[in-house]
This record gives C-alpha cells, sequence and structure tokens, in this order.
C-alpha cells in the first residue's frame, strides 16, 4: 500500500495542507492499494492561484508550440502506456486488455488530435472590415469522473492547454492514483510550471471549493445530472462558463431490416464493456415486435459470455446501487432473462451481466441511469414507435441505428434527439464532437468543437 501526501501545484509536487486522506481500493479484490491526500479548499486556492499566475505567459505562448508540447505528453502517454494500463486496472477493475486497448488507446489518439489541432486551428480570422480573434477563456476547473478515468482528464486537459488555457483539475476520489500519473506525464512532457495543477479530494470539499472559486473562469463536469444541475447552478451565479456532460439512457435501435444477430451482438457487447459503467452505452436495445423474441434470446445468449469477461464495478456503493435496479425492475414486471442480482463472487465488486426482456418505457429501468451491466430490451410496434420510445427519456446523450440500407439508418438518426449516433457499428472518432442534448449535458468535447469550448472571442473593427 502506498501513501502519497502531495498534490501536484505550480510544476512541483507539494504537500497538502490538511492531513485527511482518502482510500484507494481495489475492486477486484476490496484492498486498499494507496492512500491520496484529501484536498481542501486552501489548497484548490494554491492550485487556482498558479493557474491564475501562469496563464498570461502560456496564453501568449505560439500555439505551435503548445502543440509541440501537447506532442511531447502525448508521446509520454504512450511511452507510459503499461504503466497508466496497470493503474486503471488496479483502482477501476477493468480487464487488463481493455485498459490497454480503451483506457489507455483512447486518451493517446485524443492527445494526438489536439497536438495536431493546435497546430493547425485559425484562431485569428478575417471577418468583413474585422478580424476576430479567438483567445482562451482563462483558468478552467477540470472535474473528471472515475468510469474513464484517464480519456476524461485528457479530453479535458488537451483542448484547454491547446486553446491557451490554464488548468486545476479535481479527479474523482475513486480514480485518483491515474491523475497522480497524468500529472507525473505532465511534469515530464515539460510544460511550465502553474499550467496543469492537481488536487485530489472529495467532491462536496474540492470540487466544490473549485467550482466555486471566483478566479476559475470556466468549469468543465463530467459526472451525474444531479451533480451536474448543481454546479451549473453554482457557476450561474458567478456567471461564469460550464461545460456539462452528463448521464444518459441511450437508444440501440434495430430497424426491421438489420442483421438482427450482429446489431444484438454489438450491442450487447456496448453495453457490458467497462462493466457497463459508459455513459453513453446503448442501455436500451429497440426491437420490432416481429423479430422480438430472437433478439431476447439472443441477447441473453451473448450476455451469458461476458460473466468471465467483464471486471467488477468501481465501488460496493455502485454494486449495491445496480443490484438495486436489477431488484427494481423484477418487481415492475420485466422478465430477467440473463444474470440477476445474486453475487457472482466472494470477493470484489462484481456484478452479473444482465438482460431484462418484455420491459416497458414507463419502467424505472428503462428511464433511469443505471451505470452497470444491464440490458433493457423493449419491443415497439413500428417505426414512430421506435422513434418516440427513443427519444422518450430526459437524455440526449448517445444511440445507435442499425439498418441494411445505411440511408435508411440515417434517416432514422437525424430524427433522434441525441447528441451522437452510431450507424451501424460506426467507430469511434477522436474528431467528432461527443455531447449530449436535453439532461445529458452543455456543450460538447473532442475535436474542434471540443476546442472552442475553452475559447473565447474579441472582433476587432477597421
Amino acid at each position: 500500500m502506498k501513501a502519497h501526501d502531495d498534490l501536484y501545484l505550480d510544476g512541483a509536487w507539494r504537500p497538502a495542507a490538511g492531513r485527511d486522506t482518502i482510500d484507494v481500493v481495489n475492486p477486484a479484490d476490496e484492498q486498499v492499494i494507496a492512500r491520496v491526500p484529501a484536498g481542501t479548499a486552501e489548497d484548490v486556492d494554491a492550485a487556482v492561484r498558479a493557474a491564475r499566475a501562469a496563464l498570461p505567459g502560456w496564453a501568449a505562448t505560439p500555439p505551435a508550440e503548445r502543440a509541440a508540447r501537447l506532442g511531447a505528453l502525448r508521446d509520454v502517454l504512450v511511452a507510459r502506456g503499461e504503466e497508466f494500463a496497470a493503474t486503471v486496472t488496479a483502482e477501476l477493475g477493468s480487464p487488463l486488455a481493455f485498459s490497454q486497448a480503451v483506457h489507455v488507446g483512447a486518451p493517446v489518439a485524443v492527445a494526438g488530435s489536439y497536438a495536431e489541432l493546435a497546430a493547425e486551428y485559425d484562431f485569428e480570422e478575417k471577418v468583413g472590415n474585422s478580424v476576430v480573434h479567438h483567445e482562451p477563456v482563462g483558468v478552467v476547473g477540470a472535474i473528471t469522473p472515475w468510469n474513464y478515468p484517464l480519456h476524461q482528464i485528457v479530453a479535458k486537459a488537451a483542448p484547454a492547454l491547446a486553446a491557451g488555457c490554464t488548468v486545476v483539475l479535481k479527479p474523482a476520489e475513486n480514480t485518483p492514483l491515474t491523475a497522480r500519473l497524468f500529472a507525473a506525464a505532465v511534469h515530464e512532457a515539460g510544460l511550465p510550471a502553474g499550467v496543469f495543477n492537481l488536487v485530489t479530494g472529495l467532491g462536496p470539499v474540492a470540487g466544490q471549493a473549485l467550482a466555486e472559486h471566483p478566479e476559475v473562469d470556466l468549469v468543465s463536469f463530467t459526472g451525474s445530472t444531479a451533480v451536474g444541475r448543481r454546479i451549473g447552478a453554482l457557476a450561474g451565479a458567478a456567471v461564469k462558463r460550464v461545460a456539462l456532460e452528463l448521464g444518459g439512457k441511450s437508444a440501440n435501435v434495430i430497424l426491421p431490416s438489420a442483421d438482427l444477430a450482429k446489431a444484438v451482438g454489438v450491442g450487447v457487447a456496448n453495453v457490458m464493456a467497462n462493466s457497463g459503467q459508459t455513459c453513453s452505452a446503448w442501455t436500451r436495445m429497440l426491437v420490432h415486435r416481429d423479430r422480438y423474441d430472437e433478439a431476447v434470446q439472443l441477447a441473453a445468449s451473448a450476455a451469458a459470455k461476458y460473466g468471465e469477461r467483464i471486471g467488477p464495478v468501481v465501488s460496493a456503493r455502485q454494486r449495491d446501487r445496480v443490484r438495486g435496479h436489477i431488484e427494481r425492475g423484477t418487481a415492475e414486471g420485466a422478465r430477467l432473462v440473463a444474470g440477476g442480482p445474486d453475487a457472482p463472487r466472494e470477493k470484489g465488486w462484481f456484478v452479473h451481466p444482465t438482460v431484462f426482456a418484455d420491459v416497458t418505457e414507463d419502467m424505472a429501468i428503462a428511464q433511469e441511469e443505471i451505470f452497470g451491466p444491464v440490458l433493457s430490451v423493449l419491443r415497439y410496434e413500428d417505426e414512430e414507435d421506435a422513434l418516440r420510445i427513443a427519444n422518450g427519456t430526459v437524455y440526449g446523450l448517445a444511440g445507435a441505428v442499425w439498418a441494411a440500407e445505411e440511408s435508411e439508418a440515417v434517416a432514422f438518426a437525424r430524427r433522434m434527439d441525441t447528441g451522437q449516433v452510431d450507424i451501424n457499428g460506426g467507430r469511434f472518432n477522436p474528431l467528432a464532437p461527443f455531447g449530449g442534448y436535453k439532461q445529458s449535458g452543455v456543450g460538447r468535447e473532442l475535436g474542434r468543437h471540443g476546442l472552442a469550448e475553452y475559447l473565447q472571442t474579441k472582433s476587432l473593427q477597421f
């Protein structure tokens, strides 16, 4: 067990102001593997002051030089990829192969994309008799979740740094070791002191202090819709900008013409990946009534194969929450065709890959974000009914559509109230904007749209 007593502030590891700590627990065996400081408002203030002091110099740094630093950071992430993967596996519980391919692979791609974008982005443009300058918004308070600990850090820090902003990061308390390793990578890449700062701590203490701090110009938060509302209210009271990537209850719509076996197989894999702890997971599978029974059988069979292939959920609290949803689904009348609420192992916070059939749109498991390996299969009558069900939640983060002809799937996807839709199993694109409609958030991450979140415009008239 490794005990840490420091935070990354102003380019160096410095002792935390207080003595309170947070235990980091391995979800697979429930053993404490590390302790990190529970940062205080005093620590947050020191980090923000460092970021504010570093802002003028970093904002004035030529974009090509900022791009070079981001390229160096990407190279460090690659060089230390195995260390990052092992760390994510230890504190999140994801299988090592998944940590290597996704938890490290995706953020490496995102970091690389911003290294390139920083070099080519037009930070100045001529509009009629005006010159429009795109300038950094200032000090960014980044509050990240535990489900994709490295990716979520990079998805905020990389565009902020590319824009010329400085950053204070408050990572989730469940996965602070990945954040510490990222801070070490920033240091190794040679970013100037104060440009990136790390404060580990609890959300109601360090997170709230960061969101409320008067010297923070933008708060970028990924997490639950409930917490996002509170952060939005705090930022609104201070008239500061926010970027919120919140919850989801995404629909996987399988149109009658689709390859059913492929659509169901990929759909189940999407839900089971990362033990269901993905805000954009397609947790509602919508199938036409004529193919419904076959789809249910395929989904149950596919889910059963994941029993030994997925890791635990992140914490005992999360395990109990997911089990509670499974029990509620059964109580509301859904038919359990795979998995269930009982513990699959004696040790660790594991949950059975679970599939419900005969789910109706008014059930809690069809409306609430579960954040575990639980799939609901819903029946629809026709395309309009499918669209109504797909759009019938308060969320709108992601989704999927399957059809024999791509044009048919695209026509349906264009009518979905959601920020991102995969067509016939479309692949992840680090350049495409990601973010939600409705209560799934405000703003976008990734690519040029993600960079624009960290810029403000000034026009000079001639």
